[in-house]
């Protein structure tokens, strides 16, 4: 006990903390339910999106562009996905650099950092400045990764970006040059801080065998992130191939995306980059934007408990028809990998994996794995067709294959997501300079309100809330006309 009289073991202190918050977390729901109703009443779009799915228009941008559908006597009429990076079409893009035999990750992230394609000297220097920046700073590894690992690897690359500001002097230089000099080596180190934080865990918490493999400047991002990861640095071809395809693909996608909008919104109050990027990694970690894939996995592992007979396509279709009616695996009515925002009868992503995805399949022997997925991907629009209300078409997204992908290539679980990271903090860092060259204003969307005034109570007369009559219509009139 302390001099207070206030100590408390732990197990006391937790079971307090418990019965307070499930106390509390009532009070809450309570006081914080609002009414479904007034979302249309007021023209709110929750999500910043209509019934119809269409966004709410935020802002304009010259680094990407999705399309889903088509304009014809006035209706709008859905389309196979396209997806244009600078302008120009991701399928033209991948087949540029598969014809070449080339890696495509370098020469994507220089179109969408600098808007146009390099050309063969440009490509070969911005590929030199990646590699020179695959560093981290001295003892970094031991003092800021080895230290306090974690299962949950976006955390630890979120530490280790934030603690990386701590050895930028220019850190709060917001001028151009600065933030692209400091988007470029983070582009280069993510997969290292990723990587090594994983190895960190797996050691430390998993007591497995402790290695650390330094990046090769010669080789690409892929190259090196499967070096870095494999006890014996070995790869072949098509692995790496397919990795980097994975990278180019998840390298961007609008700007109304969660963790990209939630860039712009950063970069607009005028925060420093390493601020910027991990409030983006903390809004892609969650499970409804970057941690979809591993819900995939995750799917089709509790199919493969419930289904006896993987070619019995009656079998699996009556399983999807038990998760849209949240009867199998968590209940959640969702076919995970099923489905986008904007795309309905195709995502362009996922039919530019997939080929990539049959190649690999066939080298590590998962043919029958591969079919098992080309069924489901074919049949679950039928069933959420059949058994759901849908306003627009459903098919797979690009969620759907890769974590099959990561899965063959031996990649863990808790780095599904921060692959994806690794990808898009290119794009993450092309929407930051865009913000900062053209937008000088701080992105403040309004909230309707719909409080009521109350009377102000004396600690010791305080009772049942009571409303305050007398300024209710005034407050109410001002609601009307002035959101927060």
């Amino acid at each position: 006990m302390d001099r207070k009289g206030y100590y408390m073991s732990n197990e006391n202190f937790q079971k307090m903390m418990t019965e307070y918050s499930q106390k509390y977390s009532k009070v809450c729901v309570d006081n914080n339910q609002i009414d479904a109703s007034l979302f249309e009443e007021y023209g709110v779009k929750r999500g910043l999106r209509d019934k119809n799915g269409k966004g709410v228009l935020s802002g304009i941008t010259n680094i990407s562009l999705i399309k889903a559908s088509d304009t014809k006597d006035g209706r709008v009429i859905p389309c196979d996905g396209q997806l244009y990076y600078r302008g120009y079409n991701i399928f033209d893009l991948t087949k540029g650099f598969r014809q070449d035999n080339r890696f495509g990750f370098e020469e994507t992230a220089y179109l969408l950092l600098f808007g146009d394609l390099p050309t063969k000297e440009q490509l070969a220097e911005f590929t030199k400045i990646l590699a020179k920046n695959r560093r981290l700073p001295t003892n970094f590894v031991r003092d800021v990764i080895m230290k306090a690992p974690s299962k949950d690897i976006m955390n630890s690359l979120t530490k280790g970006v934030l603690t990386l500001a701590s050895y930028d002097e220019k850190v709060t230089d917001n001028t151009l040059e600065n933030v692209l000099s400091q988007s470029m080596m983070l582009i280069s180190v993510f997969p290292m801080l990723a990587v090594y934080g994983y190895h960190a865990y797996n050691h430390y918490e998993c007591d497995e065998s402790f290695y650390i493999h330094r990046p090769d400047d010669n080789l690409s991002a892929a190259e090196n992130i499967l070096r870095m990861l494999r006890p014996n640095k070995d790869y072949t071809d098509v692995e790496a191939k397919v990795l980097d395809l994975a990278l180019v693909l998840h390298m961007e996608h609008g700007g109304g995306n969660n963790s990209t909008f939630t860039t712009r919104v950063v970069t607009s109050a005028g925060s420093d980059t390493y601020s910027v990027i991990a409030a983006a990694l903390s809004s892609l970690k969650g499970p409804k934007h970057g941690g979809a894939n591993i819900k995939v996995v995750e799917m089709i592992q509790d199919l493969k408990k419930h289904v006896s007979d993987l070619k019995d396509e009656d079998s699996v279709r009556e399983y999807l028809r038990k998760l849209v009616r949240r009867e199998a695996f968590d209940k959640r009515g969702l076919i995970y990998g099923m489905g986008h925002a904007v795309y309905s009868i195709s995502d362009p992503r996922a039919i530019a994996f997939k080929q990539f995805v049959k190649l690999l399949a066939e080298e590590k022997h998962q043919k029958q794995e591969f079919e098992l997925y080309s069924m489901i991907e074919r049949i679950a629009p039928e069933v959420i067709g059949e058994e759901c209300a849908i306003y627009k078409g459903v098919s797979a997204n690009v969620d759907f294959y890769s974590g099959f992908v990561y899965n063959m290539l031996g990649i863990p679980r808790e780095l599904f997501t921060p692959i994806f990271a690794m990808a898009r903090i290119v794009g993450w860092s092309a929407h930051r300079m865009e913000e900062l060259i053209n937008v000088d204003k701080i992105i403040r969307p309004a909230y309707q309100s719909i409080m009521v005034p109350k009377v102000y109570e004396s600690l010791q007369d305080r009772s049942t809330p009571k409303l305050d009559t007398h300024y209710l219509k005034e407050l109410q009139l001002s609601m009307k006309e002035e959101s927060c």
